[in-house]
């Protein structure tokens, strides 16, 4: 096991109920994830027994409420989940971090009573859950969508193609965004549950990606799919609004995944450097690499400080949009620099497959990108600080 010592941050950022908890959880990815990890990377795909292992760990229901059979517990925790398993695998806390951060919370803010007592318990026990608003021309603008719904007596038919959708593979709930009256442009987007077993749905390709491969990104192909009326997640018409509010809480959960692993990267290298000699003494006492991993050191706990207040305020009830961009810009920046630089810190062998830091910098590529890229966090914090600039 490697240790995470002197890079945890104080202790007073966490209760003591919050500590126990990301103890549980950083202990099962030590025991369970990381034996797994290098197999699942070689073979893109993430293990099931695995999955089903998360199930019953409750990291994939913390805040859905006990009476639907989750944990009920706080978003913070469910943050602190996805920073723990990233230490050892980013592709196994992304799918985590979907499930609770975009899935769960979208029901749980805008479902009906009827859609959280038919999918809130499976969602904590069974089912993995996926969002599906990216399209081929639609990513950083998001609501420029081709996919449409079309009412037909008791349901909607969805008729389009969705692109990079994380957790597809696994996922037997999709909440999928189309626009059932494009006269009104984006305010005739809306958000639909839309079941794997649904007529007329399926999962198309997988993406063959650089990192975070275990985790799997695929294509959605909807040829005429029924979804029943009583399916429309939220009002009709307001899609856009579910997800803004939703990428906005994953953003977070984006910052967190970014988080972990620059904290695995880090101790990697702590760990090797100690035991690496050159010259008669261990790499870590030369000053040269001193002065670089104090470095990596201080920006670990600047990304920690903001993400973990973003998180703090989402659950207080207060604007966290800001924040949540700063965390996510932020944490993902210091991810891939900390990546790089265990890489050179390893040296020679760093740069294989023999030791995780080279994953890990593969891994980190991706968190510039979703949930919104480096330049949309920057112009959503300008927006903040200058709002007449909208």
């Amino acid at each position: 096991m490697i240790g995470f010592l002197g890079i945890m941050g104080p202790l007073s950022l966490l209760s003591d109920d919050e500590r126990l908890f990301f103890d549980t959880v950083s202990a099962f990815a030590e025991a369970r994830i990381r034996p797994e990890v290098a197999a699942m990377d070689a073979r893109a795909a993430l293990d099931q027994g695995l999955i089903e292992a998360l199930f019953e760990l409750g990291v994939m229901g913390v805040e859905i409420p006990a009476e639907y059979g989750g944990a009920g517990s706080s978003f913070f925790n469910a943050i602190l989940a996805v920073q723990a398993l990233s230490r050892v695998d980013p592709s196994v806390a992304v799918l985590v971090d979907v499930q609770n951060t975009l899935v769960n919370n979208a029901l749980l803010c805008w479902g009906n009573e009827d859609q959280k007592k038919r999918y809130l318990p499976k969602l904590a026990s069974s089912w993995v859950g996926s969002y599906a608003l990216s399209e081929a021309g639609s990513g950083s603008d998001a609501f420029a969508l081709a996919t449409r719904a079309e009412r037909k007596g008791d349901r909607f038919v969805l008729s389009g193609r969705k692109l990079w959708i994380t957790n597809a593979a696994e996922s037997s709930l999709y909440i999928v965004f189309a626009n059932a009256d494009p006269a009104k442009d984006y305010k005739g987007i809306t958000a639909f549950l839309v079941e794997r077993g649904f007529p007329g749905f399926s999962v198309g390709k997988k993406e063959d990606k650089l990192g975070i491969r275990a985790s799997s990104t695929c294509e959605l192909i909807l040829e005429d799919c029924e979804v029943p009326a009583e399916n429309v997640l939220g009002p009709f018409g307001r899609g856009y609004k579910i997800a803004i509010l939703a990428l906005n809480e994953g953003r977070i959960g984006i910052g967190a995944q970014m988080l972990g692993l620059a904290e695995g990267a880090l101790a990697h290298s702590l760990a090797y450097m100690q035991e690496r000699k050159q010259f008669g003494r261990p790499i870590a006492q030369f000053q040269g690499m001193q002065f670089q991993y104090a470095r990596v050191a201080t920006e670990i706990e600047a990304a920690r400080l903001l993400v973990y207040d973003a998180a703090r305020l989402k659950d207080g009830g207060h604007d966290f949009v800001q924040k949540a961009a700063m965390a996510k810009l932020f944490a993902s920046e210091v991810a891939e620099r900390s990546a790089s630089q265990a890489v050179e810190f390893l040296g020679g062998v760093g740069f294989t497959r023999d030791y995780p830091v080279e994953k890990l910098y593969r891994d980190a590529k991706i968190g510039k990108i979703y949930e919104g890229t480096s330049n949309m966090q920057l112009q959503t914090i300008a927006k903040t600080l200058l709002p007449e600039s909208k």
